[in-house]
C-alpha cells in the first residue's frame, strides 16, 4: 500500500534543530525520519522505520547467506556473566546498572558475547556440534559521556551482533573470512564510501580485528593509509622501535632555560643562549617531553603514568586510551602535582622519574626514542634544562606505549608507503576473540579424541542504526537527503502538483497502476497544500525518483525527476507507469 502524506505521521521541518550539527543528522530531523527524546535517544517514525527496516533486511540477507543463525537476546541482563569476565567493573560508568525489586543487579546490554557464549554452553557439548554462527539484531545500551550527531553516537541504539564458535584457529579463520566478505556485501549494497582498517582489539581482545570505516570528513575516527595499500585505524598504527645508535654526544650538563616551560620557549632559548656546535638550529624534534597523566582503573585506583615523546609530537588522547583500557584516563592536575612534590612543573625530566622519590610513577616512551640518543629535556628544577641527556646512557624507562600522534607524511609501519590522513565513522568491527569469553565462562566441548578444549570465539558487529546515519551523511545535497534506492522508504514520491479533483483522479490511477507492479509508493496527495510546498518536501525527503503529475497533464504529460541527477523528463501520462517500474527495475 502507497504511504499517503494526508494520513503520513509527519511533519517536515524548515530549519535546522538547534541541537543537530551535521547535515544529515539535521535532514533526518527536518525530514521526519527521527525525533529526538533526550540526548542520544531517537523516536524512529514512520519513514524512518521503513529505511531502518530495509537496513537490517540487507544485513540479514547477508548473514543468512553464509549460514548464520538468527536469535535474539533479551536487552536487559544480569550481572554474573559480565562479573565473570570482569566486564561489570571494566565497562565503568559506560554501563546503564539498575536493581529489581528484589535488589539484584541487573543491567542494560551494551554487548552480548557473555549471553551467546552461555547459550551454546547449555546446549553443545561436542566438536560435532561445530562450527558455529549466530547472530541478532538488538538494542544496545551505553551511557555515552558525549552522545553527539544524532544517531551516530546515541545511548540507544541497534546492532548487529554476530559469534562464530569453532574448535580451532583454522575454523575460526574460515568463520572470520566469511564476515569480512558479508561484511563487504552489506556495505557495497548500503551506497556509501568506506574502508577496511587494520584496528586494535583493544579490551576486546583476540588476534586480529579490523574495522570497515564510512568514509566522513565528520566523523570521529582518524585512520591512515599509504600508496601501497596498508590501512589502519590511527589507534592501530605501530611505530617501529627505532634501532640503537650511537652515542656520540658528550657528558649530559644542566644549564640555565629561565621561563621556559613549554617547547616553543624552550627552543626558543636554546637558540639564543646554548647553540649547536653542529651549526643546525634547535627544534621541537631535538627535546624530550615528558607528558603526565592519571589513570583511573575500573575498582576505582588511581595510578600517575609519565609518557616520554619528542617536543613536536603531541600525545593521541585515542591512542592511549586504546592502550591502557580497560582504565580512563584523566589530566595530571594540581592535586596530583600536590602530591608529587619532586615534580617540577614545567620542568619534569626522566630524572626524577626515574627516582626512588616516583617509584610509583610509571615511565614508558614513544619507540621513536632510539636507545643512544641524546635529547634536551627538564632537569627537574624550574628554570633549568639538561643537553646531551643520552637513553640508555644517564636514563632509562619502564618500557615503551605506542601513543604519539601520528601525522601525515610519516612513514608507513613496514618503511615503504607514506601516510596519508583521513576521517571516518566506524560501521562494523570483526575480531577473532580466540577463547577469551569461553575461558571465562566455560564453553568446552570434547574434541574427536574425548579431551575437553575450549572454543575459540570470533565476535562480529555493525552499527544498524548508524548506517541510516551515515548513509544519510554520504547522501544530500542543499535541499534535503537523496537516499540509494535499495533502502529509501518509497520507489516513487508522486506529487499532485494542483487542486484540480481531476488530477487527483488521475494520480489515483497510477498509484494504483505502481502498486499493482510491487513499486513502493510516498504518495502525496494533500488536497489544501500548495505546489512549492509539496516539492520542498519531496526534495527533502530524499525518495530517489519524483513523479510529478499537474498542469502538464492537459496535454497528456506527466514529469519524471531523478533526485540525485536533477534530471527532469517529461512522458506520456499512459507510459508513467511502465517507465517508472522500468526506472526502479534498472536501478
Amino acid at each position: 500500500m502507497a504511504l499517503r502524506m494526508s494520513t503520513l505521521f509527519l511533519r517536515t521541518l524548515r530549519e535546522n534543530p538547534a541541537d543537530a550539527e551535521l547535515p544529515g543528522h539535521q535532514l533526518l530531523v527536518r525530514a521526519g525520519y527521527v525525533r529526538r527524546v533526550a540526548p542520544g535517544i531517537y523516536t524512529w517514525l514512520p519513514l524512518g522505520m521503513k529505511v531502518l527496516n530495509k537496513v537490517e533486511s540487507i544485513i540479514r540477507e547477508e548473514m543468512d547467506r553464509i549460514g548464520s543463525q538468527e536469535v535474539r537476546f533479551p536487552a536487559l541482563l544480569p550481572r554474573e556473566p559480565y562479573e565473570a569476565t570482569g566486564r561489570w567493573t571494566e565497562y565503568g560508568d559506560s554501563l546503564f546498572r539498575l536493581k529489581d525489586r528484589k535488589d539484584a543487579d541487573m543491567m542494560l546490554g551494551p554487548t552480548h558475547e557473555e549471553m551467546f557464549c552461555l547459550a551454546v554452553k547449555d546446549m553443545y557439548s561436542s566438536y560435532k556440534d561445530l562450527p558455529l554462527s549466530l547472530y541478532q539484531v538488538q538494542n544496545k545500551y551505553r551511557d555515552e559521556a558525549r552522545p553527539r550527531a544524532g544517531i551516530l553516537r546515541g545511548r540507544e541504539f541497534i546492532m548487529k551482533d554476530s559469534y562464530s564458535f569453532d574448535i580451532d584457529q583454522a575454523g575460526l579463520q574460515k568463520a572470520y573470512d566469511a564476515h569480512r566478505e558479508a561484511y563487504i556485501r552489506i556495505f557495497n549494497r548500503l551506497g556509501f564510501e568506506y574502508v577496511i582498517v587494520h584496528a586494535d582489539s583493544g579490551a576486546m581482545g583476540g588476534s586480529a580485528s579490523e574495522e570497515f570505516l564510512a568514509v566522513n570528513e565528520n566523523g570521529e575516527d582518524t585512520f591512515v593509509r599509504d600508496e601501497h595499500g596498508y590501512a589502519a585505524n590511527v589507534e592501530a598504527v605501530v611505530v617501529p622501535q627505532a634501532a640503537p645508535v650511537e652515542v656520540t654526544a658528550g657528558a649530559a650538563h644542566v644549564e640555565d632555560t629561565p621561563d621556559t616551560p613549554t617547547i616553543e620557549t624552550l627552543v626558543a632559548a636554546l637558540n639564543r643562549d646554548h647553540a649547536r656546535t653542529d651549526g643546525r638550529e634547535w627544534t621541537g624534534a631535538d627535546t624530550l617531553k615528558n607528558v603526565l597523566v592519571v589513570l583511573v582503573h575500573p575498582d576505582g585506583t588511581r595510578e600517575p603514568l609519565a609518557i616520554g615523546l619528542p617536543g613536536d609530537r603531541e600525545v593521541d588522547a585515542k591512542r592511549l586510551e586504546v592502550k591502557v583500557a580497560p582504565a580512563e584516563v584523566e589530566p595530571f592536575e594540581e592535586k596530583d602535582f600536590a602530591a608529587y612534590p619532586m615534580l617540577a612543573k614545567g620542568y619534569i625530566g626522566p630524572g626524577v622519574l626515574g627516582s626512588e622519590q616516583s617509584s610509583t610513577i610509571r615511565y614508558l616512551l614513544d619507540p621513536s626514542i632510539a636507545e643512544g640518543s641524546a635529547w634536551v629535556t627538564g632537569a627537574d628544577e624550574h628554570g633549568k634544562h639538561v643537553i646531551d641527556l643520552v637513553h640508555g646512557r644517564d636514563f632509562t624507562a619502564d618500557g615503551t606505549i605506542q601513543a604519539g600522534e601520528i601525522r601525515a607524511g610519516d612513514v608507513s609501519p613496514d618503511g615503504t608507503g607514506t601516510l596519508k590522513l583521513a576521517r571516518g565513522i566506524e560501521m562494523g568491527h570483526i575480531f577473532q576473540l580466540g577463547t577469551k569469553y569461553a575461558e571465562a565462562l566455560g564453553l568446552k566441548v570434547l574434541d574427536e579424541n574425548g579431551k575437553l578444549v575450549t572454543v575459540t570465539m570470533g565476535s562480529y558487529g555493525v552499527g544498524v542504526t548508524r548506517a541510516v546515519g551515515v548513509i544519510a551523511e554520504d547522501n544530500n545535497d542543499q535541499y534535503g537527503l537523496i537516499w540509494p534506492r535499495e533502502i529509501a522508504p518509497a520507489d516513487v514520491h508522486v506529487v499532485v502538483a494542483s487542486k484540480d479533483e481531476s488530477v487527483f483522479v488521475r494520480a489515483e490511477e497510477i498509484v494504483r497502476g505502481l502498486e499493482a507492479q510491487d513499486v513502493e509508493v510516498l504518495y502525496d496527495d494533500r488536497p489544501k497544500v500548495s505546489p512549492g510546498v509539496k516539492f520542498k518536501d519531496a526534495e527533502l525527503i530524499g525518495v530517489p525518483t519524483i513523479l510529478v503529475i499537474g498542469k502538464g497533464l492537459a496535454d497528456g504529460k506527466v514529469e519524471i525527476k531523478d533526485r540525485r541527477s536533477g534530471e527532469r523528463r517529461e512522458v506520456p501520462v499512459d507510459e508513467a507507469v511502465a517507465q517508472l517500474v522500468a526506472e526502479v527495475a534498472a536501478s
